[in-house]
This record gives structure tokens, sequence and C-alpha cells, in this order.
């Protein structure tokens, strides 16, 4: 299994329109590198679920329920299905992200405009943990 993060903005879609939507579409991803990383997502992949802009925190876990197909807006492109997994206890905010040593390398704070990148399995588990340490 190999884990992600895709961004959005809350105000555009929230992780609480993927609740009640049950499933989405994932796209409208117009980065090349972003759009690789959209193809090598495989079914049953997590993926956290990033508010960019206002908020800037991790708040869920979505997963991969249909890999890549191409974009319903723009067939040069690709999207994917996210459905929702599991809200995180509490969000992990970007600063917390940040300053968190074992964190250094994440991709979110090297490369933060990347809006769908790969998270390592240690990553994953850490942001997990500071998820339920967080009050």
């Amino acid at each position: 299994m190999n884990y992600w993060l895709v961004k959005s903005e809350p105000d555009v879609y929230s992780w609480d329109d993927l609740l009640k939507d049950k499933k989405t579409t994932w796209d409208g991803v117009r980065n090349f590198q972003a759009r690789n990383n959209l193809k090598a997502m495989k079914k049953g992949d997590l993926a956290f679920f990033y508010y960019s802009n206002a908020g800037k925190a991790i708040v869920g876990i979505a997963e991969v329920s249909k890999e890549a197909f191409p974009d319903p807006k723009d067939s040069n492109w690709v999207a994917v299905e996210l459905k929702p997994k599991t809200k995180l206890k509490e969000p992990v905010a970007l600063g917390t992200i940040k300053a968190d040593k074992a964190l250094a390398n994440m991709v979110l704070v090297n490369n933060s405009r990347l809006s769908v990148q790969p998270v390592k399995p240690d990553e994953f588990d850490r942001i997990l943990t500071l998820a339920e340490e967080q009050e």
C-alpha cells in the first residue's frame, strides 16, 4: 500500500463534502508531477485530506476507490476516485508538521505547493500519532 496527500480548499471541497457525497472524482489537477502521482495511486491506497490556504491542516484520510482514468473535464489529464475513510481525531496543522523533526523531509514541508504528493509510511504513522496526541 502507498500513502498520499491530496489538497483542497475547504470552501471549494471540504472533508464534510466528501462525507456527504460518500465518494468524489479527484479531478482538475493541472501539474505534471501531481498527475504522475495520481497515475501511481492504486485502489486501496490511503491519502491524507489536507486543507490548503484556509486551515492548513490534515483533517482526514481518504481511500482510493478507483485508479486513474481520464479527467472528465480534460482527457489529457487524469483523475482518481476517493472515498472517505476516517476523520482524524484532531487536525494536524502545517505548523505542527514543520516543527516535527521526524517530518523534516516530508514533501509537504519542502514542496508545499504540490497538490497531490506521496507520503512515506513512517510519515503517515507519525501524522496519525500527532493527531492522537493533540488536545
